[in-house]
């Protein structure tokens, strides 16, 4: 890979001001293709999930997914926008080997949503609003595998494979105004807006938004301007960003190197880019089109679309609640403070925690446990929390045993485990593991007299006032217990035996 030279970061913000655009295509979660009656299930043979429409076949008449057309207005609603009254599709005419048609079926200059905005909650609490263009109606492509060489793209390769099962998928291409004014903190909040936007999606139901899957993906826009002036500088785009950290480091490494081209006196090139996860760089893609160079016109074969008013204040009213809102609602619930609340946030928690809760566990009792065994676990095996084979009621079940006193934290602990390494739910792995709290009296007053005699000692510490060594005993018997005695239960009847008060 060529060495780019890079700007130190500070260097660069001591210089120029950096200006962002952030386009961001989401794809819906409709049982149809958005032009045909294609499905759109995943991995699917190769091809089998084509037909003539969606194959750009002669002849063949597109009609529009009316699912399709309810999640873009949704979407257009809960980031603030204008809804059209009218609007129509157009053909976007380029060639690529996975767009069997030769162009795409977009929306150009009357996109069905216009003209809102997003606030975004940074890490230190700031809010911060990005403006909407526009959010607009289009069909997904195929997928080009490229094998044979080392890259897995076309450089190298030896052939390529197409799949058009992913073409005609429905897509909303959702696209900020220039970001202005963020400055150094410009990753940031590059990240914080497709972290918002994607809990939106999710919170709408249109969507899974899952980035590691391609069902939602970022197109980084960025350019710098000299401090004190308004012009804005030439953009680079780097396309399909799959990761909200790779978002940030994106952003990040696109001030260094604009920068750094600029200070040695070079000139920025409109192009896009290619994101390398393995180190955070971009490379050159290709010169970037302007818009007349797709001959935009109208699609011939579409009726417009003309959402009735009475339609959309009725979708208006069946928005869900918002996520920053909700967020401020379970902070103000759960009694945590901002930095936990974002820390629960950047886990990918807040969900599975509301779930737990609802299974019945205590909040205290669903973070606790899902912030810190299963976070554990999940770092550990390099998987999200809600990749874990884990269930919310599964976890409200262990905080239950916990809480009758059927386990302790530390038999908890081998239960969640027990129940990752797949042996059942918890109630089986505590049957099968023998690890319910030793309860009996008798068992435990046995393993108490047997500390006793057996540390004789610091049994006489502790008759002589020195009660703080009781814990030795404690662990003693839970020793002895291998950990299934209640150390609070074990601790009164040493005192009692001693003949100490507590």
């Amino acid at each position: 890979m060529t060495v780019i030279d890079l700007e130190s970061y500070e260097d660069a913000l001591a210089t120029y001001d950096p200006v962002m655009g952030l386009e961001v295509h989401v794809e819906l979660g409709t049982k149809t293709k958005m032009f045909c009656g294609c499905s759109t299930e995943l991995k699917q043979d190769a091809n089998s999930q084509t037909c003539p429409v969606c194959l750009g076949l002669p002849g063949a008449l597109p009609v529009v997914n009316e699912i399709g057309i309810e999640s873009a207005v949704k979407i257009g609603l809960a980031l603030n926008c204008e809804i059209a009254e009218w609007c129509r599709f157009a053909r976007k005419n380029y060639f690529y080997p996975d767009m069997p048609k030769n162009f795409q079926t977009s929306q150009y200059d009357e996109p069905i949503a216009f003209d809102g905005y997003l606030d975004v909650q940074l890490e230190d609490g700031e809010i911060f609003r990005v403006q909407i263009e526009r959010a607009h109606m289009e069909e997904d492509t195929g997928k080009s595998t490229h094998v044979g060489g080392a890259t897995g793209r076309i450089h190298g390769a030896s052939h390529s494979l197409l799949d058009y099962n992913r073409a005609g998928i429905p897509l909303i291409e959702i696209v900020t105004k220039p970001i202005e004014g963020a400055g150094a903190r410009a990753p940031e909040v590059a990240k914080a807006y497709v972290a918002e936007l994607r809990e939106l999606i999710k919170a709408l139901g249109v969507s899974e938004a899952r980035m590691e899957m391609g069902q939602m993906r970022c197109d980084v826009n960025l350019s710098l301007r000299p401090h004190g002036t308004e012009k804005f500088g030439t953009r680079s785009e780097t396309k399909n960003v799959n990761s909200l950290r790779s978002v940030e480091r994106a952003a990040r490494f696109e001030i260094q190197r604009h920068a750094a081209v600029l200070n040695s006196g070079g000139t920025i090139v409109q192009e896009t880019r290619h994101f390398h996860e393995e180190d955070g760089s971009t490379t050159a893609g290709r010169i970037k089109d302007n818009a007349e160079d797709y001959r935009y016109f109208p699609e011939p074969d579409l009726v417009p679309v003309a959402p009735a008013r009475a339609w959309v204040e009725e979708l208006r009213q069946g928005l869900p609640e918002l996520p920053r809102l909700r967020r401020k609602r379970l902070k103000d619930e759960w009694g945590v403070n901002e930095h936990d609340m974002q820390s629960i946030l950047n886990a990918g928690a807040v969900d599975l925690i509301v779930a737990t809760t609802d299974a019945g566990a205590p909040s205290d009792q669903a973070r606790k446990w899902w912030m810190g065994e299963l976070a554990r676990n999940a770092n550990e095996t390099g998987r999200s929390l809600d990749e874990l084979p884990v269930t919310p009621a599964q976890v409200a079940r262990v905080a239950e045993l916990v809480t009758s006193g059927d386990l302790n934290d530390k038999l908890a602990r081998q239960v969640l485990e027990g129940v990752l390494a797949g042996e059942g739910d918890p109630d089986t792995v505590v049957e099968k593991r023998g690890l319910k709290v030793v309860s009996d009296e008798g068992a435990l007053g046995t393993a108490v007299d047997e500390a006793i005699a057996g540390n004789a000692a610091i049994a006489d510490k502790i008759r002589g006032g020195k009660v703080a060594a009781a814990g030795a005993l404690v662990g003693a018997v839970m020793k002895a217990t291998r950990g299934q005695a209640d150390a609070a239960r074990v601790r009164e009847l040493i005192l009692e035996k001693l003949g100490v008060e507590g």
